[in-house]
């Protein structure tokens, strides 16, 4: 049986043009589109097929603003280590700016962020820790693998929400309060916030982004091989 297959160029053009977009129109957004974009996304890979994602839908005012200020803490120590000069929130290059540092600092400019309250839609993914698997749970180090079972999804939502003409924006800064965001949507704790993703029509869309090249960050064999070349 032969496979079908999408059109290149138009997956090549939407994987090259989907950006964080974090201003919206206030055009709303139907559920029906939203149901679209979602039963695309949960074709997504995840650890055994487990498929431990759970999304929710976040409308009201009162509480896309309680979530937007779960994530004060983390974005305003996030930023104001970027600024320094750090490589932010990092577990291999401690910071010399803590949290308790940048808790009263009125000159951190965070409101990009609090404005993500004002978009149509949040969505808020979460994936059960009951079923993925974490291979690297005995390494030294922090744990990533358990986001291979989530973050596929995640950037499906983004790709199917651009190719609608949407704007989504992958952001994971909730995270930092996640207790209170799971009491805030009733969740399990045992589900884990892996993101929180406004959602709506751009107020601007960006089709250039800025990107390394292949060159810089694959290389034959070995980590210091030959760069991998298209020419």
């Amino acid at each position: 049986m032969a496979m079908t297959t999408a059109p290149a160029a138009d997956l090549n053009l939407t994987m090259r043009t989907t950006f964080a977009c974090r201003s919206f129109t206030d055009e709303p957004v139907d559920n029906a589109v939203i149901a679209d974009i979602l039963d695309n996304a949960r074709f997504a890979a995840s650890g055994g097929n487990r498929q431990g994602w759970h999304v929710v839908v976040v409308r009201d005012p009162h509480t896309k603003q309680a979530l937007i200020d779960c994530g004060n803490t983390s974005i305003r120590t996030y930023v104001a280590q970027r600024d320094a000069g750090e490589a932010p929130l990092n577990t291999v290059h401690p910071s010399t700016i803590s949290a308790e540092d940048t808790a009263h600092d009125e000159s951190i400019d965070i409101s990009w962020w609090s404005g993500l309250g004002e978009a149509p839609v949040l969505l808020v993914v979460a994936v059960d820790l009951g079923v993925v698997a974490s291979v690297d749970v005995n390494l030294d180090r922090v744990g990533v693998v358990s986001g291979a079972s989530i973050y596929p999804l995640v950037q499906n939502i983004a790709l199917g929400a651009r190719a609608r003409g949407l704007g989504a924006a992958i952001t994971t800064f909730v995270t930092g309060e996640e207790s209170t965001a799971q009491d805030i949507l009733g969740l399990p704790n045992t589900m884990a916030v892996a993101a929180v993703m406004p959602l709506g029509y751009p107020t601007k869309v960006l089709t250039k982004l800025s990107r390394k090249p292949v060159e810089e960050f694959v290389t034959l064999e070995r980590y210091d091989g030959t760069p991998l070349s298209a020419g």
